[in-house]
């Protein structure tokens, strides 16, 4: 039995679906090579979106204007690192934990060399935190101007 025109058609459709499917699907997965990731060593303590420790009206909003929610992987960052890069919205890892934290709000001008890990409400977390000095690995743009 011959197949109907219908029939040959669908089945080039799903054949044509099959072979896009295969190759994009496929394909090797290329590297974003517009940005590299640096290092620091920096002073590392935790805070919490309670008025006391941040806005008595908007505990939960940041210095950029972002909204805090518990559960969130998120830094505050010393004003002095905002411009090598720990910019809003930077991505952040800590030496030792494989969690990737974005930068959502900066710190009181007196302090510096420093972040401040977000925790929630959770005040006895914070408080076992503590401070301790940690290498930090952030991602940035690569600069353009140099020639590599």
């Amino acid at each position: 039995m011959i197949p109907s025109k219908k029939k040959l058609r669908a089945l080039g459709f799903i054949i044509l679906g099959s072979c896009f499917t295969l190759y994009f699907g496929c394909r090797e997965n290329k590297v974003d090579d517009h940005y590299i990731w640096k290092s620091m060593e920096v002073t590392a303590t935790a805070y919490n979106s309670l008025p006391a420790q941040t806005s008595k009206i908007h505990p939960n909003i940041t210095a950029w204007g972002d909204s805090l929610a518990p559960g969130m992987k998120v830094i505050a960052v010393s004003r002095d690192l905002i411009p090598l890069g720990l910019d809003h919205n930077t991505p952040v890892k800590l030496q030792g934990d494989s969690t990737t934290y974005i930068v959502k709000d900066k710190m009181n001008p007196k302090w510096t060399n420093r972040i401040d890990i977000y925790m929630g409400e959770d005040k006895e977390r914070a408080l076992e935190w503590g401070r301790k000095k940690i290498t930090i690995h952030f991602r940035v743009r690569k600069d353009s101007t140099k020639i590599e």
